[in-house]
């Protein structure tokens, strides 16, 4: 069959659920991925016949776009920043807000190390150059955040929790592949008494989380795709305590991170300023609330002030 009639197949199929530009990469990204075809084949082979051994892969993805199953779950892998990982319905799928998320602290880190560079400077080649940075990623799923952090800020000592174990092979599997070093830890932070074995012991520079933080009175609005096949445990906290994980993390935030230490988050963006009040109340500063591309209140940060005694020292 001929390459281009299958591309008319998944329009015809899928044109009802999904629009336009959206088929067109949901069929480019498969013939990338199955066929090593990159997308401007079609306008240089217009003609180009497909055998039924190379056809067969295309039309098992499409059935499964049918269902609205995922497309990085069909082919196994998504893309974040420059990196590529694998993933399951074990972990989310990653976004580009949480790139963004990532970028800040990159920017933020970059904007340390200019600072350190003058002092030095300036105080005749004196070495002001901090030990490296300690990151801890609370609720790692895919490992997406840890693994991009440790790519971009190869010296750091970079470690990552999560609850399901499923989520850390996952995890760990991304870190091999993208070959950076990663400590993983099965914890949750919402009861990690129950975990005496996690070896966090250690101060940390900077604590970053994508908590789940969809109000069960949001699903109705979600796509199926979304709620009928990522990780629910991942997805959705109560209407009843929509910030649940968020004070948890903050608590654990004031007895971890170090005096001028850097607490990210993303978030709600309809809870933005419920959350900004809830760090408040934990005593950070400097507490900034940013807008992801799309408009939204998606990120928080906000630093733990020098000289405040720290909420308790225990989990």
């Amino acid at each position: 069959m001929l390459l281009k009639e299958i591309k008319n197949i998944f329009h015809k199929e899928l044109g009802k659920t999904y629009p336009k530009e959206e088929i067109d990469s949901f069929f480019y990204r498969c013939i990338e991925h199955y066929l090593k075809l990159e997308r401007f084949v079609l306008a240089i082979q217009p003609e180009l016949t497909l055998t039924k051994e190379e056809e067969q892969p295309l039309f098992e993805a499409l059935s499964q776009l049918k269902q609205e199953r995922p497309l990085q779950y069909i082919l196994g892998t998504a893309h974040f920043m420059d990196l590529e990982l694998h993933v399951n319905e074990a972990v989310l799928i990653p976004r580009p807000e949480t790139e963004e998320l990532v970028q800040w602290i990159l920017e933020d880190v970059a904007s340390r190390k200019s600072e350190v560079e003058s002092r030095k400077s300036e105080a005749g080649n004196m070495d002001f150059y901090p030990s490296p940075l300690t990151i801890l990623d609370i609720g790692t799923g895919s490992g997406c955040i840890a693994i991009a952090l440790a790519k971009h800020l190869p010296h750091a000592k970079v470690y990552a929790l999560d609850v399901s174990e499923k989520a850390l092979e996952v995890a760990r599997e991304n870190a091999r592949l993208n070959q950076v070093d990663i400590t993983f830890q099965k914890n949750d932070i919402l009861a990690p008494e129950l975990e005496p074995e996690l070896e966090l012991k250690l101060d940390f520079d900077i604590i970053v989380s994508n908590p789940p933080y969809v109000r069960e009175l949001e699903k109705e609005g979600m796509k199926n795709n979304v709620k009928d096949h990522e990780p629910s445990l991942a997805l959705f906290v109560s209407d009843g305590d929509p910030l649940v994980f968020y004070s948890a993390i903050a608590q654990f935030g004031r007895t971890r991170l170090k005096e001028g230490g850097g607490l990210y988050l993303e978030i709600n963006q309809y809870l933005g300023e419920e959350t900004k009040a809830l760090l408040k109340a934990h005593n950070f500063s400097e507490i900034e609330l940013r807008k992801d591309i799309f408009g939204n209140d998606r990120m928080l940060k906000a630093i733990v002030p020098k000289g405040l005694p720290a909420d308790g020292r225990g989990l």
